[in-house]
């Protein structure tokens, strides 16, 4: 299986899913049996965990009883007609609903409905029959999904957040040189904030995959520490883009030309901060912050005395100095992860 996974021309989940449906027709072709049906169910059941497969397996059979049932009982009632396509269909995902089989109902009603037109005669023959050539699909994909080229997601999660971090740093420049320049929000920056938060989204889901493998295989100690590091960092990196959608919400507005400099030289520095492998931020950098927090504070004190809302001057130094105070958290992460990488190294090589 190592060599497979040199081929990259195809992925992971295809060459499984071309696998699951080899043996399944050779077992249906061993057992006599007609291996449509099996195979239909073996292309839909490959899931992107092993465990997903094993969970959903359980409610899939019912279902597929279910869809061959009312297929065999509205064939004999209706023949092969328009109706009886539309009344399989229809009772099959009613009834998968009220069961709560819902993760069960596209494969019987594909099971429902392509038994119609092969159904002539000795119904309880061919219920069973379909019955086991679903079940051997279910079985065979599942088990080529828990045994063949697991999945492991760690490279991907950790190539993809290092992406978005970049990319979240390119985004706070240009929103923040949209600002101190006066411009309203660009439409290329909104497409950028909203295809971050859809990536931020795939990457949550992937590492949810990762964490379901590691109740079925096992993983080196590295790697699950790898990967928890580079989740808390996707935790951080979703709330700095709760900061930078204010920043995206915020009008049009003037700033006075000493402050928009402040704001400039801060948002340069940022995206310098999200750019460095480390998240290391210079001495140049801690100035920006207290020039910063200087216009924070003499604006909080002023607006105090007039109104408890804030300016949007207000909000602009407040996201910034809180998108710095996160940076700082990611800074101390990324130190925690190489003093345990260290660590582990070092207990690893003694052990060995």
């Amino acid at each position: 299986m190592a060599i497979l996974k040199k081929f990259n021309f195809v992925g992971g989940r295809v060459l499984k899913t071309g696998i699951a449906v080899f043996i399944t027709a050779l077992i249906c072709e061993l057992l006599g049996w007609p291996p449509m049906f099996a195979v239909i169910t073996a292309i839909v059941t490959i899931e992107p965990t092993a465990a997903d497969s094993i969970k959903k397996a359980y409610v899939r059979f019912p279902a597929s009883a279910i869809g061959a049932a009312f297929s065999v009982v509205f064939n004999f009632a209706f023949g092969d007609s328009p109706l009886t396509y539309m009344l399989v269909a229809v009772a099959t995902i009613v009834a998968c609903h009220k069961l709560h089989l819902q993760d069960g109902a596209l494969v019987a009603v594909l099971t429902g409905v392509a038994m119609i037109s092969t159904v002539q005669d000795h119904y309880l023959s061919n219920f069973f029959i379909r019955l086991g050539t679903t079940l051997t699909g279910l079985t065979v994909s599942t088990l080529v999904n828990l045994l063949v080229i697991r999945p492991d997601y760690s490279k991907s999660i950790k190539s993809k957040i290092q992406q978005l971090i970049v990319e979240t740093g390119d985004l706070i420049e240009g929103r923040g040189t949209e600002i101190t320049r006066h411009q309203p929000l660009h439409r290329e920056t909104r497409a950028d904030f909203q295809r971050i938060l859809k990536d931020m989204e795939a990457i949550e889901t992937l590492c949810k995959h990762q964490k379901k493998e590691w109740k079925l295989h096992q993983f080196d100690r590295k790697n699950m520490r790898n990967i928890h590091y580079e989740f808390k960092k996707l935790t951080i990196l979703r709330q700095v883009h709760y900061h930078v959608g204010n920043l995206v919400s915020l009008p049009s507005m003037h700033l006075p030309e000493k402050k928009a400099q402040i704001v400039e030289d801060m948002v340069k520095s940022i995206k310098s901060a999200f750019h460095h492998p480390d998240f290391a931020m210079d001495e140049s950098h801690d100035a920006i912050v207290k020039e910063l927090l200087d216009l924070l504070r003499h604006e909080v004190d002023v607006r105090e005395a007039y109104s408890h809302r804030f300016s949007e001057e207000t909000v602009i130094y407040y996201e910034l100095v809180s998108i710095h105070d996160l940076l700082e958290e990611l800074n101390h992460i990324h130190k925690f992860e190489i003093r345990h990488q260290k660590l582990l190294e070092k207990s690893l090589d003694i052990s060995s």
